[in-house]
């Protein structure tokens, strides 16, 4: 009997266990397969759905409204491994396309609203060359909360005037851009993870406007130089058409810079320069209407051939980039800014300097930088530039010969990028500087209680009043 009794009550505790195992397994999301964008349109505004989109080609060529794809459900996993989607670029010049009720008139073709959302794999890219309507043109637009875009594999086209990135203009006019990832306002909690961008458009990659506590991490972006001897050559298209003369600069602390590249003062393009077809790679916005971009952490990320590599400095809230490399860039390779901590990064200096901090009202930024091989450059002799205060800066390398002996790392200066404002007074105040690399330091005017070792020289620079 109490053997029997004993199997009778590991016999219920079986049936129990088994029973508790099956109400768990009921309260997962079944999986609903799907083979085509109507079908996969039936469930992108539905709740607490788990789609798999089967494998293959999907044409997009055609759209009700100016965001082409709303995902507006919660609660949402979409999974789009292996799919691959083809946008007409003529999408982005409808004028019949219904506008969205959120007031900004940007066109995308994959807009995320909904909470606690997963879209996963897919590669999407846009094909033609037939200019948008306006410069917002992008392919996704998250701006819901808790967001994940996981594996997804952009490639931008589509953009106007094509081959001259920054040289007539950041938007209106005739330039119309086609820009990759946009996390803004009333993004939270968004992750972009595994990500990659290649641009071959103009316009950002990823960038951020008004979100809140975005992470960018193990993404890769890409787009494409083009030397200004490249340009002369041409006989034929826009820039031939207007003589070689593109926008005018009209800074006077920086005649004739134009993100990252020189121009003549009267707009001429002159040979010898090099210019990033497209505009950064991952940047921060410092607000949209009012709402401030806030804690950003960009991780284990790369850029290459962009005009600015990982752009922080613009957010104003201390922002955190950790283990990014970047790569032959044309205005600076990091932008750094106010209470930013980089750590354990490395960029080159070929064609622009490996990182700023350009803004004189910037405080307490932490930043360790290895400078990556920057011999074989064009048309930069800087390695560093440093504006603010309170800043605790280490530059170092794996191989001394990586750095060019015309390489300097300057503090207090205007040149290259920003410090836009007229009213702006260069200063470095009450920084630590380790520099462990052979690169002389130059001391201009406004700076004031440096802390310095370095194993290069340090120059001060006498004023030219």
């Amino acid at each position: 009997m109490r053997y029997t009794k004993q199997i009778f009550i590991m016999l219920s505790l079986f049936v129990i266990a088994t029973s508790f195992k099956i109400t768990v397994d009921n309260t997962q999301q079944e999986v609903i397969e799907v083979s085509s964008i109507a079908e996969l349109k039936t469930y992108i505004n539905v709740d607490s759905v788990k789609v798999k989109l089967a494998a293959g080609n999907y044409q997009i060529d055609d759209a009700k409204k100016i965001r082409f794809l709303e995902f507006t459900g919660n609660n949402t996993h979409f999974d789009l491994k292996g799919a691959r989607f083809m946008v007409d670029t003529k999408l982005f010049s409808r004028k019949d396309l219904e506008s969205s009720n959120d007031g900004n008139d940007m066109y995308c073709v994959i807009e995320v609203s909904g909470k606690n959302v997963m879209l996963e794999g897919l590669y999407i890219e846009t094909y033609g060359d037939t200019p948008g309507k306006q410069s917002k043109n992008k392919i996704f637009n998250v701006v819901g909360e808790d967001v994940t875009l996981k594996n997804i594999e952009i490639r931008t086209a589509g953009s106007s005037p094509w081959g001259y990135g920054s040289l007539y203009g950041l938007g209106g006019g005739d330039v119309r851009k086609m820009n990759g990832i946009r996390v803004g306002y009333p993004a939270k909690n968004a992750k972009l993870i595994g990500c990659k961008v290649h641009m071959r458009a103009m316009g950002h990659a990823i960038f951020l406007q008004g979100s809140e506590n975005t992470l960018i991490e193990d993404c890769h972006v890409d787009g494409l130089l083009r030397t200004t001897n490249a340009i002369l050559k041409e006989t034929s298209g826009y820039m031939f058409d207007k003589g070689f003369y593109a926008t005018k600069p009209k800074h006077k602390h920086k005649p004739g810079y134009v993100e990252g590249t020189i121009i003549g003062l009267d707009g001429k393009i002159l040979p010898g320069e090099i210019i990033s077809l497209s505009e950064d790679g991952i940047r921060m916005y410092p607000e949209y209407n009012g709402h401030k971009t806030l804690n950003t952490t960009v991780k284990n990320c790369t850029v290459t051939q962009m005009r600015r590599g990982i752009c922080t400095g613009l957010s104003t809230s201390g922002d955190k980039i950790i283990d990014c490399v970047v790569r032959d860039c044309v205005a600076t390779g990091y932008n750094i800014g106010n209470a930013d901590t980089v750590i354990n990064c490395s960029a080159d200096a070929k064609y622009a300097e490996a990182f700023c901090v350009p803004y004189t009202d910037a405080k307490g930024a932490h930043v360790e930088m290895t400078i990556l091989d920057s011999r074989g450059g064009l048309a930069n002799n800087l390695l560093a530039k440093i504006n603010g205060s309170g800043h605790e800066i280490i530059i170092k390398t794996a191989d001394p010969d990586y750095i060019p002996e015309n390489l300097e790392i300057k503090l207090s200066v205007w040149e290259s990028y920003g410090n836009f404002s007229k009213d702006a007074v260069m200063h470095v105040t009450d920084i630590k500087l380790e520099n462990q690399t052979n690169t002389k330091v130059l001391l201009y005017p406004g700076t004031k209680n440096p802390q310095i070792e370095s194993v290069g020289e340090v120059v001060k620079v006498p004023s030219r009043e």
